[in-house]
């Protein structure tokens, strides 16, 4: 069974441009989720191997999210336009972060740094 990456991202076609990204890298994809609620629901049914995080959604920030899966033992890397990794590092040191835009292979390198560092 392929490994899940949850992908939180409010705008639409980053959201499916990160959900195709993934998918041609043959992990299996849960979301995009547009809401911090919705993506938490998600985790809820099923725990990711993975998520892809960005800092702002429709409903707030989506640090409560990344404190469920850091909780969860699930690695994180935060895609941002507007925060920068030095601020996400401070608040989740072990998580990882991308600025946007970022290419797809960079995403994918990330994405393999992230599972086997797990």
């Amino acid at each position: 069974m392929a490994q899940c990456v949850l992908v939180a991202e409010d705008e639409m076609i980053i959201g499916v441009d990160l959900r195709h990204t993934v998918e041609e890298a043959g992990y299996e994809v849960a979301g995009p989720y547009d809401t911090t609620q919705s993506a938490c629901d998600a985790v809820d049914r099923r725990t990711p191997d993975l998520a892809i995080l960005d800092v702002r959604l429709e409903d707030g920030e989506v640090f409560p999210l990344a404190e469920k899966l850091q909780a969860a033992n699930v690695p994180i890397i935060f895609h941002s336009g507007e925060v920068s990794p030095d601020e996400v590092s401070r608040r989740f040191p072990d998580a990882l972060a991308l600025a946007k835009p970022c290419p797809p292979n960079r995403i994918i390198a990330t994405m393999r740094e992230a599972l086997a560092e797990a």
